[in-house]
Formats: C-alpha cells, sequence, structure tokens
C-alpha cells in the first residue's frame, strides 16, 4: 500500500490530488446549490438531505471518471459509500479531539478537514486504483 506521501511525490499523485480538492469544491457547491433552490419550497431538513443525496451521487460520478480516470463498479461504489463512512467517523473523533485539547472552535474543524481529506484521499485511492504488481 502506497503511503499519502508516495502518492503526492509523483506527478500523476499530485494532479490526482488536485482533481480530489477540484471535485470536492463541486460536490459541495451542488450540495449548497440543491438545497438552496430547494429550501425555498419545502423543509430545510429535507432539502438539505436531498441536497447531500444528490452531491453524493454526483461525487461517486466525477471521482471514478475525473479525479481517478476509472470504470465504475458495484465494489467501487461500496468502497466509496465506506470510504464516506470512515471520513464522517475521522471528523466526529478528531473534533471531539481537538476539543478535548482546548483548540479554539473555528479553528478546530480547519484542521480536521485538513487531516480528514488527506485520509480519504489515501482511501479512494486505494479504491479506484487496483494493485497492478500481480506477485
Amino acid at each position: 500500500m502506497k503511503s499519502i506521501d508516495t502518492i503526492l511525490h509523483s506527478d500523476a499523485g499530485k494532479a490526482q490530488f488536485i482533481r480530489f480538492v477540484l471535485n470536492g469544491c463541486f460536490a459541495a457547491s451542488v450540495h449548497y446549490a440543491v438545497y438552496f433552490l430547494l429550501q425555498l419550497f419545502i423543509e430545510v431538513n429535507v432539502s438539505y438531505a436531498i441536497g447531500y443525496i444528490v452531491s453524493f451521487i454526483i461525487n461517486y460520478i466525477t471521482t471514478t471518471y475525473f479525479t481517478f480516470h476509472a470504470t465504475p463498479s458495484i465494489k467501487k461504489f461500496i468502497g466509496f459509500c465506506g470510504s464516506h463512512g470512515v471520513n464522517f467517523l475521522l471528523h466526529i473523533v478528531l473534533f471531539w479531539c481537538c476539543m478535548q485539547l482546548g483548540i479554539n472552535r473555528y479553528i478546530a474543524p480547519i484542521i480536521v478537514m485538513g487531516i480528514a481529506m488527506l485520509v480519504q484521499f489515501a482511501i479512494l485511492h486505494l479504491i479506484f486504483k487496483p494493485n497492478t504488481n500481480n506477485k
């Protein structure tokens, strides 16, 4: 398994990481746009949830084709879902740790997001890039 450091020191890895960040920004924008439009007509929690679901589906598609130039599959989709579950738990645990350490509540999310983004990228790299070393 390649470390995040190894991945980011190759030109291909750097390019994937840049696409990953751009894709994350796009997915967040889709989530917000769907939420913003729907909340004009339906309850805000429902519109937020629908925005998340739409963003999640689009994020899987763009992660597959744009970020990793891969072919979609059920196995990759399940891995993608699992990686988001791990990412969510990581956010909760890291945020709690930051609060316990007395880190400012406005700074803590930035630290958490930075760490979680690197972990998420490493997990998705494993999911979307099959091992080519068939020994």
